[in-house]
């Protein structure tokens, strides 16, 4: 009966019709226990981007570029995060290796929080104590349940110390790899004329054994086009690149999915299976299938192809340029 079938998360709704089930993702369980950062440049290079300050910022006509941005940027990654709160830094700040810690942040305080820019515009744009910082709070929150980091860090110019963030970010992927660090991706958005997009792309072409890609980036024309580019950026990083295993309860396989995994998973089970498990991103996720019971409502349905398990989509924009990997 309906009112004995148990749910497990991440599914929504399982439906068993013969040997047919049909089982609906209520997210993308690769979400699951993740914890994002937000550190936005806080280098000199910005100081017209976030506009006037203080008397000045009433007299002038000069609006901040930036505070919109980050307001709409900060309450998507609030969804995303397993407690709904998102460390938020600038960086490159006093002499450019130098972090502002905003603090944690939620979607309900975005709304309106004031992003005036840092207290000291940096001298330089130095990233390494970006990548420390975040590791080091990704030690922290492993001990409360997170299993998965992501770091989302915006820039307008050239970073000053390229080659220690290629060096650490291999040291970094060899602790994923021995297990002694989460999984973590970091997405890496520039924006405006004077980024680097040769740098960028050496940092973030870079595969790691056992782990593959630990970047991805892409390039902004315009400090308006930066949320939307970093949410689909998001989204596309998150998603799960590599598909997922379906099996019955002797661990024999039923469907493997080699692409990104569809919001509507449907595969055959024998007559007397009674239950499935989704592997995904190393997870293991057990789904009692309900009994049998007509569903007109799915037959049309069933004919469609499902879509991919996506987060909401920013408001349509134009393209953008840059690449990803």
């Amino acid at each position: 009966m309906a009112g004995h079938e148990v749910i497990v998360r991440p599914f929504s709704d399982v439906h068993r019709m013969g040997n047919k089930v049909v089982a609906t993702l209520l997210h993308d369980p690769t979400v699951e226990g993740l914890d994002v950062a937000l550190y936005m440049d806080g280098s000199a290079s910005m100081e017209d981007e976030y506009g006037p300050r203080g008397v000045l910022a009433k007299l002038a006509p000069v609006k901040n570029l930036v505070e919109p941005q980050m307001r709409w940027m900060l309450e998507y990654l609030a969804s995303k995060d397993r407690d709904g709160q998102v460390r938020v830094a600038y960086w490159a700040t006093g002499d450019g290796s130098q972090l502002e810690e905003v603090g944690s942040l939620s979607a309900a305080q975005a709304k309106d929080f004031r992003f005036p820019g840092p207290r000291f515009y940096g001298k330089a744009t130095v990233m390494l104590p970006v990548l420390r910082d975040f590791v080091a709070h990704m030690k922290q929150q492993v001990q409360t349940g997170a299993r998965r980091g992501l770091a989302v860090i915006i820039t307008d110019s050239q970073l000053s110390d390229g080659n220690d963030v290629r060096a650490y970010a291999t040291q970094v992927a060899k602790e994923i790899a021995a297990g002694r660090l989460p999984r973590m991706s970091f997405v890496f958005v520039g924006v405006g004329d004077q980024v680097d997009e040769e740098q960028m792309e050496e940092i973030s072409h870079e595969t790691y054994p056992g782990v593959g890609h630990l970047w991805c980036h892409r390039i902004a024309d315009r400090m308006e086009e930066m949320a939307e580019l970093v949410a689909v950026l998001v989204d596309e990083t998150m998603t799960v690149a590599a598909g997922g295993t379906l099996y019955d309860e002797q661990g024999k396989v039923l469907k493997a999915y080699e692409g990104r995994l569809p919001a509507v998973l449907e595969f055959e089970v024998p007559a007397t299976c009674k239950a499935f498990t989704l592997e995904v991103a190393g997870q293991r996720f057990t789904q009692p299938i309900p009994e049998e019971h007509e569903d007109e409502d799915h037959h049309d349905e069933d004919e469609e192809e499902p879509e991919p398990v996506r987060a909401p989509s920013p408001a349509p924009g134009r393209k953008h340029g840059g690449h990803r990997h």
